[in-house]
């Protein structure tokens, strides 16, 4: 029980960063720093990277210790486990769409910060000074139902939209999949292990194909004033509520389908290696 809370604590800092990461691209458009802006997502996404890093070992704990109990009854409660963990997934991205407006606001600010002194450490070290944290916590906006009323679909793909509503949940429950497909075959665990490319690898290729690409164009478009500011919330407010519905609905629905598919690889891979 006490793996099962970290892990899902740290599931939810690891969305809520991914999601609050999508803030970078309306602070990049009104700082005319994009460039920078993108720079600053990879240094924002280095948290969501630690947390991972202490959250994968627990996992396998997890499975270790279902495949030592060796019962079905032990698998059955590991799913359950990895549903409370796609759970804290989808608060994690509920918390980073509320946290939005303030992390587009504190972005703006730090990446003007950057561009006057050049050094991320001062950007840092500026935000962890006591005196600073008035000025941070003014900046703080709290979630109103109004800041929706310029978000629409009008003049946004939707082909994009759908599509990273599909890919973030299979993303979401690839490593999951391999884990669990690995339970319910200790003798192949290893080889089930390394296969949660076959649900990830999918996955990223759309992305990198169908969503990153659309949701660049627009961005660039109203950075350059081909675009009203207001397509740019609304594409971030949907493509966060794509991920949103995605991960509460989707990955709860594809988590076994998946790993069935990672297990039956799995045994035929073995089968072929044994051949």
């Amino acid at each position: 029980m006490t793996y099962l809370l970290v892990v899902a604590i740290f599931t939810c800092v690891i969305h809520l960063v991914e999601t609050v990461a999508y803030a970078m691209r309306w602070a990049g458009v009104q700082t005319r720093q994009m460039a920078v802006a993108m720079s600053f997502v990879t240094s924002t996404l280095l948290v969501s990277r630690l947390s991972n890093m202490v959250q994968a070992p627990l996992l396998g704990a997890m499975v270790d210790t279902a495949i030592m109990d060796g019962s079905l009854d032990a698998v059955i409660e590991l799913e359950w486990a990895f549903r409370f963990i796609i759970g804290s997934a989808c608060l994690g991205t509920a918390l980073g769409m509320c946290l939005t407006p303030t992390a587009a606001r504190l972005f703006a600010v730090a990446i003007r910060h950057f561009a006057a002194h050049g050094s991320m450490p001062k950007v840092l070290l500026s935000a962890l000074r006591p005196r600073n944290w008035p000025k941070i916590l003014a900046m703080v906006v709290w979630p109103r139902l109004s800041m929706l009323r310029s978000v629409s679909l009008a003049g946004i793909p939707r082909r994009f939209l759908i599509m990273n509503m599909v890919v973030t949940p299979v993303y979401t429950i690839g490593v999951l999949c391999s884990l669990l497909a690995g339970a319910m075959l200790p003798p192949f665990r290893s080889t089930a292990i390394q296969l949660s490319g076959l649900v990830n690898g999918m996955a990223t290729v759309l992305l990198v194909l169908f969503v990153d690409p659309a949701g660049a164009r627009i961005t660039d478009q109203v950075s350059h004033g081909h675009r009203p500011p207001e397509h740019l919330k609304s594409v971030v407010f949907f493509l966060q509520l794509g991920r949103l519905i995605g991960i509460f609905i989707l990955s709860q629905l594809l988590l076994m389908p998946f790993t069935f598919y990672i297990k039956w690889v799995a045994r035929w891979v073995a089968t072929m290696g044994v051949g």
